[in-house]
């Protein structure tokens, strides 16, 4: 089989973790970067979840697409599967992305493995409001650190890439406050 992609949106793009050849800016319609997951592990925990990243409906999302040589192909899903399906909040899903061509938008379209959220799962958080989030996040503690680390870390990878997720930096902003 050939090369392959795989969508970073969240802690992908700051820790991907697997081999891959190729890594380009991208961005996946019919889906938003949001905090919609309870974390009751991670970043919180049962008694006090947190809130990590999840792909929720509606709008869309930039992000990078990391290409993997196809021999990898079974050693990154497996890696990917115990990452992202550990409580089986993501489905994994192969979605049309759209690869920037160098610095500019306009590339060509792709397939991509993408890990959705699952809305009928009890992890869902649905579509909070930026204050709602923020109270959430802020204070939440699990086995990876502190929710508000996340939520900074995130940012500051993704103004690096220079891409703006003004609701993200709303929420950030609240925590703070």
């Amino acid at each position: 089989m050939g090369d392959f992609w795989v969508f970073g949106y969240g802690s992908l793009i700051w820790r991907p973790g697997f081999a891959h050849v190729e890594t380009r800016r991208a961005r996946l319609y019919g889906y938003r970067r949001s905090l919609c997951v309870y974390s009751f592990v991670h970043r919180g925990t049962r008694e006090r979840p947190g809130l990590v990243l999840g792909l929720d409906h509606g709008g869309s999302c930039i992000g990078l697409a990391f290409r993997v040589p196809g021999d990898l192909r079974g050693e990154v899903i497996t890696y990917l599967r115990e990452r992202e399906l550990v409580t089986d909040v993501y489905l994994e899903r192969l979605l049309d992305i759209r690869l920037n061509k160098g610095k500019a938008a306009g590339g060509e379209t792709v397939k991509a493995v993408a890990y959705v959220v699952d809305r009928r799962h009890e992890q869902y958080a649905g579509a909070l409001d930026a204050a709602d989030a923020a109270a959430v996040v802020r204070g939440a503690v699990g086995q990876s650190g502190k929710n508000e680390d996340y939520v900074a870390s995130t940012l500051q990878h993704l103004e690096a890439l220079g891409i703006r997720d003004h609701w993200l930096e709303e929420v950030a902003k609240r925590i703070g406050s």
